[in-house]
């Protein structure tokens, strides 16, 4: 059975987060790079087709959020694709890193460091 809560919300490790950074940064690269080929016209397809590979392929790594839904209908208006969108979106997802436990017993609570006043 295909468990739906895996698939939305996977553990974001480090490796994830920085494989989806790449991903996004590369995609934006190619398309800002790219862009004499992208115009709309005959090629435009591609670019759409690249816009659906790295949405799937990040969501695959992150995760749904709904910041992946504006960056996927700006991506389809002409010319929005020169803004790195998959960049920003990653990245204001990705703000906090990865969000699973360090190593250890993973029932264990995440101590807080301890800090002391120091006094004068």
């Amino acid at each position: 059975m295909i468990d739906l809560a895996q698939i939305l919300a996977p553990k974001r490790t480090p490796l994830r987060v920085w494989t989806a950074r790449g991903v996004a940064m590369l995609a934006d690269a190619i398309q800002i790079v790219a862009f004499p080929f992208f115009i709309e016209g005959g090629v435009s397809p591609v670019n759409d087709a690249l816009d659906v590979i790295v949405a799937f392929v990040i969501i695959a790594l992150l995760g749904w959020n709904i910041v992946f839904l504006p960056t996927i209908v700006s991506e389809v208006i002409p010319f929005m694709d020169l803004i790195p969108s998959w960049t920003a979106a990653v990245l204001f997802v990705t703000r906090k890193g990865a969000t699973t436990p360090p190593a250890g017993d993973a029932n264990q609570p995440i101590a807080k460091p301890v800090v002391s006043k120091v006094v004068q």
